[in-house]
């Protein structure tokens, strides 16, 4: 039955973190809380787990009311029939690997005739057989978070939470050890709650992302939904490279700032002087020359000038002042600094957003 949050409210001192908000997660289902430092995120997480006590709302795992401060129902965290992988891994330093794996079920006074066989299906799962013996201090960064995680699952619990699990390993590592946590969540069918600021792990990793600002739920809805049409302007500038360009409208056509007539995929209609903002991805952009040959599928063009470049290895990032407006294009092509261009676009490529965005 998942996880249920409703009109959650945490209250630190006088300052409000959480401000009611409200959402489900599906069993089986991979959530990602995704926001900025201090948007609330991390304490929402806790308050599921119960490390913290909610000052509003209810929070229901597999059914079961776990926090209703209204009802003063607070079930205690080992209670809740939860794992949860930290950011620091938490790892005994003095036990070994098996130890390790094994102490949540210690704690619950499980049979010990069947903690053996529990510890090598965890350490299984996350490929750790092999090393069942040995010590924390032996092991690379990416090992121990795999200790953790095994851990969280030995008990085979309800749900899954997981707090950056993710912040203290290098970028190869980072990006293996993401696609392991992906698998062995869809293997043991498990709801999980993930929490990050890093929208690669959100994208990669989630069947759905629940963007937070200041304690509050800006847009939810799928990786792809979230960065292709987003209905915020907070959530395209929070995930990926997106560039804004104000569009205003003369005669039911929409022009860019530099005097373009833009074509959209669908028409949109407005009146004279409305000014509407556009997103544009700068993977969507591309550049050229202003004396080449426009592509038929590339029919938005505007006239810009390189101010700035940097090169990336796949591509090279290029910033170019059209008008006022910045735009930063990602492209293979090479110019230099202060060259005349075309930034060129199809109608797909652009996404509007509406008025009140």
């Amino acid at each position: 039955m998942g996880i249920r949050v409703s009109n959650l409210i945490k209250v630190f001192g006088q300052t409000t973190i959480v401000h009611g908000i409200s959402f489900d997660v599906a069993d089986g289902e991979f959530v990602t809380l995704l926001g900025p430092s201090g948007c609330g995120k991390t304490t929402t997480l806790r308050c599921i787990a119960g490390l913290e006590r909610t000052n509003g709302g209810t929070i229901e795992i597999d059914g079961r009311i776990v926090s209703q401060p209204e009802a003063d129902i607070f079930i205690a965290p080992h209670e809740r029939d939860l794992g949860m992988v930290f950011q620091s891994y938490a790892i005994w330093p003095h036990m070994s690997v098996a130890e390790n794996v094994a102490f949540p079920l210690i704690a619950r006074n499980v049979d010990s005739a069947t903690i053996p066989e529990a510890v090598a299906w965890a350490l299984d799962v996350v490929g750790l057989s092999s090393l069942a013996g040995r010590q924390p201090s032996e092991l690379s960064g990416g090992q121990q978070q795999r200790v953790a995680l095994a851990r969280a699952i030995v008990g085979k619990p309800k749900v899954l939470l997981f707090d950056e699990p993710l912040s203290n390993l290098d970028a190869r590592l980072r990006d293996r050890t993401r696609a392991e946590i992906s698998r062995i969540q869809k293997e043991l069918a498990i709801p999980a709650v993930y929490v990050t600021h890093d929208q690669a792990e959100a994208l990669s990793m989630s069947d759905r992302v629940i963007v937070m600002d200041a304690g509050l739920i800006v847009e939810e809805g799928q990786p792809r939904a979230l960065y292709r049409r987003p209905a915020k302007r907070f959530t395209a500038d929070f995930i990926g490279a997106a560039n804004f360009l104000t569009l205003t409208c003369r005669d039911q056509q929409w022009f860019a700032p530099d005097g373009s007539s833009i074509t959209l995929a669908q028409p949109v209609s407005g009146k004279d002087g409305e000014q509407r903002t556009a997103i544009l991805r700068a993977e969507d952009l591309r550049l050229q020359a202003r004396s080449a040959v426009v592509q038929s599928d590339r029919i938005n063009t505007l006239s810009g000038v390189i101010e700035h470049i940097q090169y990336m290895g796949p591509h090279i990032e290029y910033s170019v002042k059209v008008q006022d407006t910045t735009l930063n294009v990602l492209d293979q092509i090479e110019f230099a600094r202060n060259d005349e261009v075309l930034v060129t676009f199809s109608p797909a490529d652009l996404h509007l957003l509406s008025t009140n965005n």
